[in-house]
Formats: C-alpha cells, sequence, structure tokens
C-alpha cells in the first residue's frame, strides 16, 4: 500500500510540473505576441508618421504658405467655412498669383477680372489639338466674354459670337512657356450661391497638360463638359470656344539673363589668340604645318603704309588683315562636300532675309581658285546646307520641336565622317558652315560643335565662340539679279533725321523703344510695323537714305539686318543688342564707324546722340562709306567684297586656332 501510494504521489508531482511548464509556455507565448504586436504597431506608426511626413514636405513646396498643414484636412475645412470653390472672386484693380491653382485669395470684388496664374511643376507640350481648360470664373453680373488669341506670326484670331467683358488670364507654366487669353465668363451660380465651372475649349496650339491643379482633358473633337462642386447639380451656360496657337512667352521675349559687353569681347578675342583652344589633330597633316607657317608670317606682317585699296581706320591692324589676305588668296584651297540632297543641300536662296547662306554657297560652289577635287589637298571643308531650306523642308510647323533638324545634321556629318577621315582627323576644327536662321545654333549643336560656324546668330551666350567661329552679315536683298539696288544715301548736309527706326515689333527689346521714342520727338523718327506694298518700302529706303543714325535694335535674336542696311544706305548704324558680336568681329574696328549701346540706355538715346560732335559724325559717315565694300555681294566676286571678307574670315580663325600634332 505504501508503495502504491508513493507512486501516486510521484505522478501527480509529475503531472504538476507538466502542467506548470505548459501555463509557463503558455505566458512565454502570449508574452512573444505581444511584442511581436506592438512592434508591428511601432512599424506601421512609423510608416504613418513617414508618410505623413513626406506629404507635408512635398505639400509645403508645392502649396502657398501656411496651407501644407490644412491640405490634410478635407476639403471644406481647408478652404474655410464661407469658401467652397477652389478660385474665388478676384479684384478689378489686382492680378492674383497661385503657385497651386488649389487655393486663391478672397477678395470681394467680381468685375473686370484680371488672373495671373503661376502653375509650377506643369508640364505642356505644344501640339495641335484640342484642350478643354476647366476654370472657375466668378461673375456676379452673369456676363458672358469672349476668348482671342494672337499667334506667334501676329495672325488674329477672331473669337465666337459672344457678348460681355473680356478677362485676361495668364498661364506662366515654368522656365519659357507662357499663355495668354481673353477669356470669357459664362458662370451661372448653382442653387447654394456658389458658381458652377466655365468649361473652354482651347482648340491648337498647346497641347497642354496640368499636373498640378488645373484640369484639361485631350479631346479629339470640341465638346464642353459641365462639372458643380461637392455633387451639387445646376444649370449651367457653357461656352465653346476655339482660338489659334497662342503666344509663347519663350527666350527670345526676355532679356538675357548674361550680358557680354563689347569690352568683354575684346578680352575674350585675345585670349583665343594667345592660347587657341581647338582640338589637337590625331595625326599630322602637311596642311597644318603650312598654317602654322601663315600664323607666323601674319604675326610678322611688315607695316602697312599709305595702303591705297584699304582705309586703316575701319581695321584693328591694317597689317595683318592686308597680309592674312595676301595669304589667303596665294594658299588657301577648300574641299565643298558632294554629299547631301537638294533642297537642303546644294540649293542656294539669294533673295530674302537669309540671302547670305545661300550668296556665298553659290559662289563658293562655282568657285575655281579655291575648290579642289582632292580632299587630301584642302585647308578647309565646307559643308554646303542651307539653314532656311533645312527648316522649311524638315521642320513640322507648329510642332515646336526642332530635333528632327537637328537629327538631320547628325545623319549628315555621320555620312561624311564615315565616308571620310578628314573630320575624324580634327574632330571638325577644320570644317565649316554657313548658315544664317536663328535656330542655326540649335541645329548645329553637338555634332558640329567643334566647327567653325560662320553665323548670323552671333551670341556668345548661345554657343558662339569667338575667335574661332564667324558673325555672318544679315544682308537683306531685295533682287536676286541686282544686289546692288538703291545703294547710297544723301550727303550728310541732306541728311535732317537725327535717328530712324521702323519694322515690327519682335522681340521684347523693340517695344520698349518705341514706348520711350515713338511719337515723342521730331528729332526722333521712330515707328512701329511699315504697312505692305511697293510705296511703303521705297518709304522706308528713303528715310534711312536721310538719316544720320539709323537705329538697328535687336528682333527675336541679337542680329538683325538694318546693321547692314545702315550701311548699304550710307547711314551711320547705332546698334542695340546686348550680346551681339558685329560682324567680322576679328578684323573691323566697329567703334570707329557705328555706335555701340546696351539696351539700357535707350532712353537716354537722343541725349547720346546729340552729344556727338558734327565732325565726328562726318568722319563716321565717311567711314561707312569706305566699309561698304565688305558688305555687298557681287555675281561675281570683287576682291574685299562680302564672299572674299566671309571666307578671309574663316580662314583667319582656323590660322589662329590650329595645334601641330
Amino acid at each position: 500500500m505504501e508503495g502504491y501510494d508513493s507512486a501516486l504521489v510521484e505522478t501527480l508531482l509529475s503531472f504538476q510540473c507538466l502542467s506548470g511548464s505548459r501555463s509557463l509556455m503558455g505566458m512565454l507565448s502570449s508574452l512573444r505576441l505581444q511584442a511581436i504586436f506592438q512592434k508591428r504597431n511601432r512599424r506601421w506608426l512609423f510608416v504613418v508618421f513617414a508618410v505623413a511626413l513626406t506629404h507635408l514636405l512635398l505639400q509645403s513646396l508645392l502649396l502657398p504658405y501656411g496651407q501644407a498643414l490644412q491640405s490634410l484636412l478635407p476639403d471644406r475645412q481647408m478652404l474655410g467655412e464661407e469658401e467652397e470653390n477652389s478660385f474665388l472672386p478676384i479684384p478689378s484693380s489686382k492680378s492674383s498669383v497661385v503657385r497651386n491653382p488649389l487655393t486663391l485669395a478672397n477678395v470681394p470684388e467680381m468685375s473686370n477680372v484680371s488672373v495671373s496664374i503661376v502653375v509650377a511643376r506643369t508640364s505642356v507640350e505644344l501640339n495641335d489639338s484640342i484642350h478643354i481648360l476647366k476654370t472657375s470664373l466668378l461673375d456676379a453680373d452673369e456676363k458672358s466674354s469672349s476668348i482671342s488669341s494672337t499667334s506667334r506670326d501676329g495672325e488674329h484670331i477672331e473669337p465666337l459670337a459672344l457678348e460681355g467683358q473680356n478677362e485676361n488670364i495668364i498661364l506662366e507654366m515654368g522656365g519659357d512657356d507662357t499663355i495668354q487669353l481673353n477669356v470669357s465668363k459664362n458662370a451661372s451660380m448653382i442653387s447654394d450661391g456658389s458658381p458652377s465651372f466655365t468649361s473652354l475649349i482651347v482648340a491648337s496650339p498647346p497641347n497642354i497638360s496640368f499636373q498640378d491643379g488645373l484640369l484639361l482633358n485631350e479631346m479629339g473633337t470640341g465638346v464642353s463638359s459641365n462639372s458643380s462642386m461637392n455633387g451639387k447639380s445646376a444649370s449651367k451656360k457653357e461656352s465653346l470656344v476655339t482660338t489659334s496657337p497662342t503666344k509663347k512667352k519663350m527666350r527670345c521675349d526676355l532679356p538675357p539673363k548674361l550680358v557680354t559687353t563689347i569690352e568683354e569681347m575684346e578680352r575674350i578675342f585675345a585670349r583665343s589668340q594667345a592660347s587657341p583652344r581647338s582640338m589637337r589633330p590625331r595625326w599630322s597633316s602637311v596642311r597644318d604645318k603650312e598654317l602654322l607657317a601663315a600664323r607666323k608670317e601674319i604675326q610678322n606682317a611688315p607695316i602697312a603704309l599709305g595702303d591705297q585699296e584699304l582705309y586703316a581706320p575701319l581695321y584693328r591692324n591694317i597689317s595683318m588683315f592686308k597680309r592674312s589676305y595676301e595669304l589667303m588668296e596665294r594658299m588657301l584651297r577648300v574641299y565643298v562636300y558632294k554629299e547631301g540632297k537638294k533642297p537642303i543641300f546644294h540649293q542656294p536662296i539669294l533673295k530674302g532675309l537669309y540671302a547670305s547662306e545661300g550668296w556665298f554657297m553659290k559662289l563658293m560652289e562655282g568657285n575655281k581658285q579655291f575648290v579642289v577635287k582632292d580632299p587630301r589637298r584642302a585647308h578647309l571643308f565646307y559643308m554646303p546646307f542651307s539653314s532656311r531650306m533645312l527648316e522649311h523642308a524638315v521642320y513640322v510647323r507648329n510642332s515646336h520641336d526642332r530635333t528632327n533638324l537637328r537629327e538631320y545634321l547628325k545623319q549628315y556629318t555621320d555620312q561624311i565622317s564615315g565616308k571620310y577621315p578628314f573630320f575624324n582627323r580634327t574632330g571638325g576644327t577644320d570644317h565649316f558652315l554657313v548658315a544664317c536662321h536663328d535656330w542655326a545654333p540649335y541645329e548645329t549643336r553637338h555634332h558640329m560643335e567643334r566647327c567653325i560656324k560662320a553665323l548670323c546668330n552671333a551670341d556668345p551666350t548661345q554657343g558662339f565662340k569667338i575667335g574661332r567661329d564667324v558673325s555672318l552679315p544679315e544682308t537683306y536683298v531685295r533682287s536676286a539679279r541686282n544686289p546692288h539696288r538703291d545703294l547710297g544715301g544723301k550727303p550728310p548736309s541732306q541728311r535732317h533725321i537725327l535717328a530712324f527706326y521702323a519694322g515690327n515689333l519682335h522681340g521684347y527689346l523693340r517695344p520698349i523703344l518705341l514706348q520711350h521714342w515713338k511719337d515723342k520727338d521730331p528729332d526722333m523718327k521712330i515707328l512701329g510695323p511699315m504697312p505692305p506694298g511697293v510705296a511703303s518700302k521705297m518709304n522706308y529706303i528713303q528715310h534711312m537714305k536721310s538719316s544720320k543714325y539709323c537705329l538697328c535694335p535687336k528682333g527675336y535674336e541679337v542680329n538683325s539686318p538694318r546693321v547692314v542696311e545702315a550701311i548699304f544706305y550710307e547711314c551711320v548704324p547705332v546698334i542695340i543688342s546686348d550680346n551681339f558680336v558685329p560682324p567680322f568681329f576679328e578684323i573691323l574696328d566697329w567703334g570707329s564707324f557705328s555706335i555701340i549701346l546696351a539696351e539700357k540706355e535707350i532712353p537716354k538715346l537722343k541725349r547720346i546722340l546729340t552729344s556727338i560732335p558734327e565732325e565726328k559724325y562726318r568722319e563716321m559717315q565717311l567711314r561707312v562709306r569706305k566699309v561698304q565694300r565688305h558688305f555687298l555681294w557681287n555675281a561675281k566676286p570683287v576682291k574685299y567684297d562680302l564672299f572674299y571678307m566671309t571666307l578671309h574670315s574663316i580662314w583667319y580663325n582656323r590660322v589662329f586656332q590650329v595645334k601641330p600634332r
């Protein structure tokens, strides 16, 4: 019995131990589960906190100050107790600026609204398509108005039949993109007094997509849409309007951020001659040695005294110019590539605004003195394309995309560099092009970057290299058969107009000129666009022939044909264009026969001109007549004319940029 009891006790004890261990294990398991849940909770709390913090940081960049925390709240709380709409009334005398179109200043007035909306981080794609611009415009009077637009080319698009007051809405997309519209208000009030959306359909130009608040939906056809705030429904009046491409606020419509003064250009030119930065050739050539020998001869040129052909005050250094020109005539050989198809290649334009590139192409390809058939004999290689015909044949109108033009020229350079070894030997430093279109600097970037570029758009802030590239005169040729038609002007004693300008208001500078001087002073004949017709052109020419000073303000780009026109009609040119490198800058002393002013000096224009003594003016006018020969095209090239001067500047810059192997 005792043995049985002891066995029972042991069994009970073992069972009790087993039960205790199980309860202990259960407690440990529950503690582990609690720890896991606490870790998970902490992780979720951390994730939620990180998301909220990120949201606040992003919203602080996108929203006006003080709206970041409110943006986490419901829409009704974010807008306030009395503001339930995303756009609120704006006063007639002010423009409201919105960084994000979620909110707008609350002003009670509702008439003659002028809205300036600045949308941050917005993408704008300029294609021809139809979009819906949904914007809320309060109109207490419930009057309708119209929307109109002016294209870059100045074509006015008439609005549809709508009545009422106009409103100006400027959409600045960031960068260079701005869209300006005269918008019609046609909003109706919903049942509780809050306004509904006005639907405006904007057709063509900008294929605009807003990612930051303003709603634009691409539509294949002109369809208006209805919407109301907070699900409320009411009757609405909708305005359906189409417009042409609106005028963008591009780089050419803004003053330059950087300005290179004429004094700084002089310093850059001196440095480029003292220490050239061109690429060293991959292997040596006899032609390089000939160019290096020519450089020494030019640098040690004998002093030219009493030269009968050249007027010394016109030049930086008449002795170097004379010696360089003689060596060019004796030594220079040019190879003209036959590759490339018409009309972009080998088809010159001899009339109009871009005639300079066409005349050079025609005379260079037909020249027998410099052109060689064997490229191994050549010091320079000419790529004969027309930047004007490239734009005409390849550019898709209103696409606002020029990459296909640049790609076209890249394929051309790939072709000649794959077929010939000469481009690869120097990286293109002994190759040159002549282009007068405003887009030429962009079209020739990268793949032709090391080439010598003779450009009308000679802007050092846009890639023009002083000392390597050549500033090409932009000549407006009115008659291809007789490019000298109407040449000359009246003598100084018969020039009774102090200063003259007439022309289109391209760019930002010309409107400023007219603002200061149009109809302000009888001595300053400052006009806007001349009416079309032959009589108007003759009137323009007679004004230039009768003026002492002819103003040459920049247009969309730094260059202007008026510089050469002034010389053509023997009028002293007044160049008003920051960052413009004057033609043949490496040879001519422009200060001797022209006046170069900073754009900021327009208000002081008359004071500057009247401060020039009469004797000084007559001296400058004489030098204009002397320098005129360098700016004339001839059917058969004449010594020192525009063809030879262009070719000489290309030769001269190559001589001073070549490096030995």
